[in-house]
């Protein structure tokens, strides 16, 4: 259960202020043609391209709105349920990677969710059950698999839409988040990326207080269902073992994305 810790002054229309000066000049949105496609999720290729391919709404809100699991409330079931196919263009070249500040594909799909499925919110700041991303050394030195790093990958990908057509800037691993059984692999972001990242895993918001700045590297490896044949540790003592940060149980404050009003969406 949750605590009501305050209530934002007035429900938001549509969509937000902000994203009003945003859209998609063409958009298609269909029932997803596939359950079990090769690719699931969203893309940004250049030139203002956005692609979903068999994503829940659900999701398609988390994404536009930059929000970790729990902080969507109101949703009915269908949602995380129903899956849709996107393709949309937007005028001139928005970077595809935006860590700080507007990002115009996403202010520009959640006006595209206010307009196909008729998506009205509101937000209001709730008291949840979180976990505390914090410094686990005396003089709070990361552990050794944590380390500085020189890539920053919104200036990574600016580059990389600059490549000479029939390249795919394919290398050692320098940018980005990859998570498979067992291991993540995270270089050239922030490591307010990796709490954001993380909710998903342990099932609660997770909120960055490590106080590190700037960009950072690690690969972590941990046992991804405990047991006592395996050598490895659980993420969280992997967490702290490995990258000198822990994880607390405390509660915090968290908006959320209170959903008033959500439809299927009409034909093109």
């Amino acid at each position: 259960m949750y605590r009501l810790f305050a209530t934002s002054v007035a429900a938001l229309t549509a969509t937000s202020v902000l994203a009003q000066a945003y859209a998609f000049e063409a958009a298609s949105v269909k029932p997803a043609r596939s359950d079990n496609p090769s690719f699931q999720g969203v893309s940004r290729p250049p030139g203002g391209r956005f692609t979903a391919v068999s994503a829940p709404l659900r999701f398609l809100i988390l994404y536009a709105y930059r929000l970790q699991g729990d902080q969507l409330v109101g949703a009915p079931d269908w949602i995380a349920n129903e899956r849709f196919d996107i393709v949309a263009k937007m005028e001139g070249d928005p970077p595809s990677i935006v860590t700080t500040g507007p990002d115009p594909i996403r202010l520009a799909t959640q006006r595209l969710l206010a307009d196909r499925f008729g998506l009205l919110v509101h937000r209001e700041t709730r008291e949840l059950d979180i976990y505390a991303l914090t410094m686990a050394r005396p003089g709070g030195q990361p552990g050794r698999a944590l380390t500085p790093s020189p890539d920053d990958c919104a200036v990574m990908a600016a580059r990389a839409r600059a490549l000479a057509p029939g390249t795919d800037g394919s290398g050692p691993f320098v940018c980005g988040q990859n998570v498979g059984p067992g291991r993540i692999r995270f270089a050239g972001y922030p490591i307010s990326q990796f709490a954001n990242g993380l909710s998903q895993m342990v099932g609660r918001p997770v909120v960055d207080r490590s106080g590190l700045t700037g960009n950072w590297a690690f690969e972590l490896t941990y046992a991804p269902e405990p047991s006592p044949e395996s050598d490895e540790p659980s993420l969280f003592t992997a967490i702290q073992e490995q990258l000198g940060l822990k994880l607390e149980a405390t509660k915090g404050p968290v908006e959320v994305l209170v959903i008033d009003r959500v439809g299927r969406p009409g034909p093109d």
